[in-house]
């Protein structure tokens, strides 16, 4: 199949894998074959394009799988798909089954943390330990977070995300501190939502902050048969959704843990902090 124009071949020199999942059209990325699968989940408004320089670097040692969300990236939905965060792990779940994959090692950042540990803790026997960035598995109730929610999930929000592509425009950008990204990089975040209708998946998350209570109370209550795997917390320092509260919290979690913390990175780590998240996944006590 051939790519789209906005997927730049030099910073994207990976083959292009697709599965068919519920009606849902998955692309994923499949590189190296001969590690433990280090299966690596995004979040919004990103696609496996964030960890580009990740799998460059750890595909001599490991299997990356990376996967885009349906609605993301070059995955395709079927016209009734919701976009939201428990359809989104039920996708997923299919997948590590279709592909039958055992002994993953899982990272996961932003929505890629409830929607991945949704799937572990349905099926702790494939999961081996986990890589957790700056993200969530838990109901977040707190009076900030319930704002963002409700604004951006709103009206409001669905305006600006759907006629201005407010999350790839100017959310992406702001939780970048390392520096400008180029037009490229750009242009590869902008490609999956040109229109209006795409961007409908940047918008539904958002609202599922606080809509999605009952699938988060789910996951946070499935945490407990994966408490015992060894855990690698990578966790940004300028993150401005994610704090020193949500990570003393998964170290809780998971006891058999070790931090490093990432000086300076915003929200989006696999674009400020690629060589620091390479090293610290090599370091780790495997």
């Amino acid at each position: 199949m051939t790519r789209p124009h906005w997927v730049p071949e030099q910073l994207y020199p990976f083959e292009s894998r697709y599965v068919d999942v519920d009606n849902a059209r998955l692309h994923y990325l499949d590189e190296g074959g001969t590690g433990p699968p280090l299966l690596l989940l995004h979040g919004n408004p990103t696609w496996s394009f964030l960890y580009r320089d990740v799998i460059k670097a750890l595909r001599d040692r490991f299997r990356c799988i990376a996967v885009d969300l349906p609605g993301f990236g070059l995955s395709s939905t079927p016209s009734e798909y919701g976009y939201t965060p428990a359809e989104h792990a039920d996708i997923l779940e299919h997948f590590v089954l279709q592909l039958d994959l055992h002994d993953v090692t899982m990272m996961a950042q932003d929505w890629g943390g409830p929607i991945g540990f949704a799937v572990a803790t349905r099926h702790p026997d494939r999961f081996a330990r986990f890589v957790i960035g700056n993200t969530w598995a838990w109901p977040m109730t707190d009076r900030r977070t319930r704002f963002f929610s409700g604004l951006m999930g709103g009206p409001i929000g669905r305006y600006l995300i759907t006629h201005r592509n407010l999350f790839v425009e100017r959310m992406l950008p702001s939780g970048v501190k390392s520096g400008k990204l180029s037009d490229e990089v750009m242009e590869a975040y902008r490609g999956p939502f040109s229109n209006r209708e795409a961007r409908r998946a940047t918008h539904i998350l958002p609202h599922e902050i606080v809509h999605s209570k009952a699938f988060l109370e789910e996951v946070e209550s499935g945490l407990g048969v994966l408490s015992d795997r060894p855990a690698l917390i990578l966790w940004p320092t300028k993150d401005f959704a994610f704090g020193e509260a949500e990570r003393k919290r998964w170290e809780e979690i998971f006891p058999n843990h070790h931090t490093v913390l990432l000086e300076g990175a915003g929200h989006f780590i696999q674009e400020d902090a690629p060589e620091k998240i390479v090293a610290a996944i090599r370091n780790w006590n495997w």
